[in-house]
């Protein structure tokens, strides 16, 4: 990685599923990681505050409680450290909850991302990495999904504000000459992964004895990822700042670089696997069967998701790949744990 060891590397959303892990992989590397997390609640704060206990477990770790859409207090904690490398995971996720609550993903995923663009400006940074999201390529229907594809038509405005993201990332990339690198995740799943999601929404009812919603009458395709290949993805990027592409062609404007220095990249197991399929594999890691409900598609979702890691491969010539299988049983062998069951 280039970078020296002892300087530090801000985390945002420590507290959350991917920001736990990759500030965990940077500490064993011997990197100092300064987690930020406004530990709001969208779920449970036990398990932030639980991910954050780990964490502190680390020589090397400092967390600060701070809202990122707080413009002064964020221009202070990057004047303070002027941090050379961020990796920025906070925001407000999920894609049905942005039906809900519209204001909370303008506040912090538009809001609060602009106040880290203006602490990297300012205080020398040469590498942000952000977390966008498979959610830009909306009603997009060309499989696999590739960086090359044009991403105009985000179904929900999450999807929106991520595709935001990665424009804003580009214009202070190109004004400012910040190197920006936009990561796009695919269903990522794991231990200490969120209760909002599938895996753990499934696991739940799975042992509780209670029926599961299987949308799109359960032919939903996810590609699921692994929170270790999405971490690896990071920290290997973390020391490939996007220098522009001297070939970039406005005549013929390539979405996926730039003459800039700002790069996007899909982080996905390049294997979209079926809702009925994962219900099974969950069912197998618990011994237990599911009671399903197939229920039809739901507003801002869509049919399947498949990331072309192309880009990724040849940049860090690494992969996602871990079998769901593999993925899903340990998933299951963290969740007895926490909860103490058998």
């Amino acid at each position: 990685m280039a970078a020296v060891d002892n300087e530090p590397i801000l985390v945002t959303g420590a507290a959350g599923f991917i920001g736990y892990h990759v500030a965990t992989a940077l500490l064993k590397e011997g990197r100092v990681v300064i987690g930020v997390d406004n530990l709001t609640p969208y779920y449970d704060p036990k398990l932030k505050e639980a991910r954050l206990a780990e964490l502190a477990r680390h020589n090397g770790f400092s967390f600060i409680k701070s809202d990122l859409a707080d413009r002064q207090a964020t221009a202070e904690l990057f004047a303070q450290y002027k941090f050379p490398h961020v990796v920025h995971l906070a925001a407000q996720a999920g894609v049905r909850h942005s039906l809900i609550d519209p204001h909370a993903y303008v506040d912090s995923n538009l809001i609060g991302f602009v106040n880290v663009l203006e602490g990297c400006r300012h205080n020398g940074c040469r590498h942000l990495l952000y977390a966008s999201s498979s959610s830009v390529y909306g009603s997009n229907t060309h499989m696999p999904f590739s960086v090359h594809d044009n991403v105009d038509h985000p179904l929900s405005l999450y999807g929106a504000s991520k595709k935001a993201n990665e424009l804003m990332a580009h214009s202070y990339s190109h004004l400012f000459k910040l190197p920006t690198t936009g990561l796009r995740f695919f269903t990522v799943y794991g231990p200490w992964g969120r209760p909002d999601m599938a895996m753990w929404i499934f696991a739940s009812a799975i042992l509780a004895g209670k029926p599961i919603k299987l949308f799109n009458h359960g032919k939903m395709q996810r590609d699921f990822t692994y929170v270790d290949d999405v971490v690896e993805s990071i920290v290997r990027l973390v020391g490939h700042a996007p220098a522009g592409d001297p070939n970039w062609s406005g005549e013929r404007p390539d979405p996926a670089s730039s003459s800039a220095p700002w790069r996007v990249y899909n982080i996905g197991n390049n294997n979209p696997v079926e809702l009925l399929d994962v219900v099974e594999l969950l069912e197998k890691a618990i011994g237990k069967k599911a009671i399903r409900e197939l229920e039809p598609m739901q507003p801002g979702d869509v049919p399947a998701t498949y990331a072309d890691v192309a880009a990724l491969m040849k940049e860090v010539d690494f992969k996602p790949a871990t079998p769901i299988a593999d993925g899903i049983a340990r998933f299951i062998d963290w969740y007895r744990a926490y909860h103490g069951l058998k």
